[in-house]
This record gives structure tokens, C-alpha cells and sequence, in this order.
């Protein structure tokens, strides 16, 4: 009996110590993937839920989830609408873009992490 729990602790510390490693891996990808490069361009796209002139900012929820994104943008962002598979582009301002408007989002992160838009382009449909 004692040396079937003996054998039972052994390999449990055996398992344990084999995972370890993996699980400090899993945990250096997800810090990483969290932590974008502020010079690297990044992109959001979703639908808008709130707007906010005073702001200058766009609550951005991503298609086919949850996750809310706050897009900040100044005079030198460039705001385009589209219509899916068409190649004209349209120039619009800010106040032509409301509340549940599908985006598209490009700009860089800050070293805060805030995401400021350089293009967003509203995406018309047919």
C-alpha cells in the first residue's frame, strides 16, 4: 500500500514537473499577443457602439464576439466609406459614421496601448 502511494506521488511529481514548462510558454504568448508593438500597424474591425465627438474616440465591438475596442483618432485621421467588392471609395467625416456602422480601423498602438487610428473606412453594403 505504501508503495503504491509512494509510486502515485512520484509520478505525480514527475507529470507536473514535465508540464511546467508549457504552461510558462502558453503564459509568455498570451502576455505577448497582449502587449502589441506600438510601431508595428494594427488593425479593428467591428461594429460601432458608442461615439464620442467630445472624445474623439469610437467603441469598436469585434465581429463575431464581445471584445470592445476604444479607436482614438485626431484631425489627421483619414475616414473613407466603401461598398464590399466595389473599388470606389468615398472621403466622409466623423460625424458620418453612427452608432452600429460597420468599421475598419488601421492606426498604431501608443505606449499606453491606446489604439490611434490613422484610416477608417465605414463599410457600406449593397
Amino acid at each position: 500500500m505504501v508503495k503504491k502511494l509512494l509510486a502515485l506521488v512520484f509520478t505525480s511529481l514527475l507529470v507536473f514537473s514535465a508540464s511546467a514548462p508549457l504552461f510558462a510558454q502558453e503564459a509568455a504568448k498570451e502576455e505577448k499577443a497582449a502587449k502589441p508593438k506600438k510601431t508595428e500597424q494594427a488593425r479593428w474591425e467591428g461594429i460601432v457602439v458608442r461615439s464620442s465627438s467630445e472624445k474623439s474616440t469610437l467603441d469598436v465591438r469585434k465581429r463575431g464576439g464581445n471584445i470592445e475596442k476604444t479607436i482614438h483618432y485626431d484631425s489627421s485621421t483619414k475616414w473613407t466609406s466603401q461598398e464590399h467588392g466595389s473599388k470606389t471609395v468615398n472621403n466622409i467625416t466623423a460625424a458620418d459614421v453612427k452608432d452600429g456602422d460597420r468599421v475598419i480601423c488601421v492606426g498604431t498602438y501608443d505606449e499606453k496601448g491606446d489604439f490611434h487610428a490613422t484610416l477608417i473606412s465605414k463599410r457600406l453594403t449593397k
